[in-house]
């Protein structure tokens, strides 16, 4: 496969290691990746905040960007639902419904498309807490939610427990959104702070040294609560982990 590397706004600016992890790893799993330069935003803020026309531009150059390749990739569970679910402030031509169809999270491309049974070259011995943002877990449904009471499964922890020496915190409540919700932070900035304190105390009640997520939108949500909160507890992005980082 010929794939398509996106990297999201917030790891392109704020946690650029994420999207090195992401390359490397596609890397290290032999698949041929390439980063379109003149890439920027998928149109996701736009979109979110009902402002769906003025998504058109970034979502017409996604698709120049990235409709010669067999798949997408990108390290966030926010855009691609975006691109898959809500990509329509364009034109539906066959290259716009190619991209939608063909565009996956780091997490469901590594085990649902690429099906990995290792990560040899991984060891994390550390106490990891699981974040699943909303995007991932209810849209994308890379993991049970509890509300509707189904079997468990979760795809990033069947990932996550190949690497050798991590373990595992539980929650008590695991799929409570964290507060970030994109703009939400914004108009509705004191409960968002509160949801995002719980979040991560609850987390470092369990006995989490470090929140992993595969969404950085969340992990600099909950990040700048825990700091201002003083909760110690560390953040990464599950691209790291299963990279190899030792931290």
């Amino acid at each position: 496969m010929k794939i398509g590397l996106f990297i999201p706004c917030y790891i392109d600016a704020f946690y650029p290691d994420a999207g090195i992890a992401t390359l490397e790893l596609l890397e290290k799993l032999g698949q041929d990746v390439e980063y379109p330069l003149d890439q920027t935003c998928c149109g996701q803020p736009m979109g979110n905040s009902g402002c769906n026309s003025d998504a058109a531009a970034a979502e017409a150059l996604f698709v120049r960007n990235f409709a010669k390749y067999d798949k997408i990739v990108m390290p966030s569970g926010s855009c691609t639902h975006h691109v898959r679910d809500n990509f329509d402030a364009i034109p539906q031509t066959d290259e716009v419904r190619h991209v939608r169809e063909n565009t996956y999270e780091l997490v469901e491309f590594l085990h649902d498309i690429l099906k990995v049974d290792a990560f040899p070259w991984a060891e994390f011995n550390h106490t990891v807490g699981l974040h699943n943002s909303c995007g991932t877990l209810r849209a994308l449904r890379t993991a049970s939610m509890s509300e509707l009471g189904e079997k468990p499964f979760s795809k990033p922890m069947d990932l996550l427990s190949k690497v050798k020496g991590i373990r595992f915190a539980t929650p008590r409540r695991p799929d409570e959104c964290c507060g970030f919700g994109g703009t939400f932070s914004v108009t509705e900035e004191a409960v968002s702070a509160r949801m995002g304190v719980d979040k991560v105390r609850d987390h470092h009640q369990a006995g989490a040294e470090y929140i992993v997520s595969a969404d950085s939108s969340c992990i600099m949500h909950q990040q700048g609560c825990a700091e201002r909160a003083g909760v110690p507890i560390r953040f990464i992005h599950i691209a790291q982990i299963l990279n190899g980082a030792a931290q």
